[in-house]
């Protein structure tokens, strides 16, 4: 009997920022939106469902979108209520997620923007096809 494969490969339509601070999320949020002039905004929860029967996990998000540009922006905290977002990147405290971004150059401005502010320590762009635990950013 033949034996077909599938290749299923995740499309991963966003830009990421990893961000190393010791800012409560909210506080973070305040000094970005200060700074940047960005107009982020709590939001609910991120929900992960849980593996190996453990407890569901919650990551504090906000999100801030550029209507003329449909460019929306994600500051998601790495650890949440049940361990981290990105196990393997344990030392990076946020994640900037940008959907729907275009020019690099304003990439390379915004992360400029982000490193400009006293409290981030880092910002730095990762290749979320890098990230073995990528599938966790698709919501």
């Amino acid at each position: 009997m033949n034996k077909k494969v599938l290749k299923f490969e995740i499309d991963l339509d966003f830009v990421l920022v990893a961000i190393t601070s010791s800012l409560k999320d909210y506080r973070l949020c305040y000094m970005v939106n200060r700074e940047l002039k960005m107009n982020f905004a709590k939001t609910e929860d991120l929900h992960l469902d849980p593996l190996h029967g453990n407890n569901p996990a919650y990551f504090s998000i906000y999100r801030y979108a550029i209507d003329d540009e449909e460019a929306e922006f994600f500051l998601i905290a790495n650890k949440g209520s049940e361990g981290y977002l990105i196990p393997e990147m344990n030392k990076t405290d946020y994640w900037l997620m940008i959907k729907n971004y275009y020019d690099n150059d304003e990439l390379d401005k915004l992360v400029t923007g982000l490193n400009r502010i006293p409290e981030i320590v880092a910002a730095v762009k990762v290749d979320p096809k890098k990230i073995k635990s990528r599938e966790n950013l698709l919501f």
